[in-house]
């Protein structure tokens, strides 16, 4: 098989992207195409003889401020050519199931979730952009066209794959297509369990504001708790302003360096609402348990009083009655650990190349047939 993967921006990186990383060892002989591509804001090192990125790439600012090119991107990742390839991939959360492949070509989409600011999340994203007065009538007729682009383009997709029961019912809702789960990959090997811990409390997350660190922050400052938060993002400084003497900012943490600090913690916080959620399963591989917001993709994968406990509302109050909670409760990091273990790396390599060969097969199949 000629494959391809399509990813719809590298200037980041996140669970997005350690899936990207897992596709590009997977098939080591594809390469990545991309709408956009920042080295600066690409914190690990990639290989770019394998990345093909769009004609936005050459536009002033787009790489920096991509969130204010969206009406350009479907036009920009439909001129994206795969007429050499018999199976393209897209991991994609926005634009690059939108790809146009010819009808020899399967396209199998590892959708993270229907895009989130035309659909489920698109209100406040047109109360975001009515800050600024250029926007501010613009944005909800850019959301309308995209929607309407977003919906038609989904139906290209030959085959979904998608990382929760979450998410495929939202698939199912906005796109009317199944979705078949396959959990992400999660670097267990790297965790070593252990009952000690330096008396912390841990978030790893972009600092962006449906994460709710306020509310982690919060909490322990109320309660004396010492928190330290590993990530960066837009919200860096307003949550340093925010924060006292209990919280510690340790900015971008290198993947080398996350197990000592998720072994050293006594806990690691969760208090927003994700489609999935790695670092939950990053934090049970090292023997942590979670305290997690109930909701979204965590009830998936946080086993209730064995590897993690939930609290009902996205409150301090809420938070702080978990945490102390927590407290007086005892945690097994072997049994917790095992858990992690079911969402190995190497099973994730070796279920998406089945998946892949099956669905080619199924394609071929049925065209001979057609033809």
């Amino acid at each position: 098989m000629r494959i391809a993967i399509a990813h719809d921006y590298l200037i980041q990186f996140g669970g997005a992207e350690r899936v990207l990383l897992a596709l590009m060892d997977a098939f080591p002989n594809a390469p990545v195409y991309t709408l956009l591509y920042d080295r600066e804001g690409m914190p690990i090192r990639i290989d770019e003889s394998r990345i093909r990125t769009s004609w936005l790439q050459k536009l002033p600012g787009a790489r920096r401020h991509h969130r204010y090119f969206p009406l350009l991107m479907p036009l920009a990742v439909e001129q994206l050519d795969f007429s050499g390839y018999d199976v393209v991939i897209s991991d994609t959360h926005s634009f690059t199931k939108g790809i146009i492949t010819g009808p020899e070509t399967l396209h199998i989409s590892y959708c993270f979730t229907p895009t989130r600011y035309v659909w489920d999340d698109c209100h406040r994203y047109v109360r975001e952009f009515s800050r600024l007065a250029f926007f501010k009538r613009l944005a909800p007729v850019g959301i309308s066209y995209l929607r309407m682009w977003d919906y038609y383009a989904s139906q290209r997709v030959n085959h979904y794959l998608t990382l929760s029961q979450v998410v495929a019912q939202r698939i199912q809702k906005y796109y009317r297509r199944p979705a078949e789960v396959l959990p992400p990959p999660v670097d267990v090997d790297r965790y070593t369990p252990g009952k000690d811990n330096d008396g912390y409390y841990l978030v790893v997350s972009r600092l962006v504001p449906y994460k709710r660190v306020d509310l982690a922050i919060d909490a322990c400052e109320r309660i004396g708790r010492t928190l330290l938060v590993a990530g960066t993002g837009p919200e860096y400084e307003l949550l340093k302003q925010r924060a006292g003497k209990n919280t510690v900012f340790l900015g971008f943490v290198d993947d080398q360096d996350l197990p000592e600090l998720y072994g050293k913690a006594k806990a690691l916080l969760f208090p927003q609402e994700e489609d999935f959620g790695i670092t939950p399963l990053e934090a049970a591989a090292a023997g942590k348990p979670t305290i997690a917001y109930g909701a979204g993709g965590a009830l998936e994968t946080i086993e209730d009083g064995v590897t993690g406990m939930f609290f009902q509302e996205q409150t301090t109050e809420a938070l702080c009655r978990a945490i102390q909670d927590y407290e007086q409760r005892s945690w097994d990091p072997l049994i917790i650990r095992r858990h992690a273990e079911k969402y190995r790396r190497e099973h994730f390599l070796q279920a998406i190349r089945q998946k892949v060969h099956n669905q080619w097969m199924d394609f071929k199949a049925h065209n001979e047939v057609r033809v």
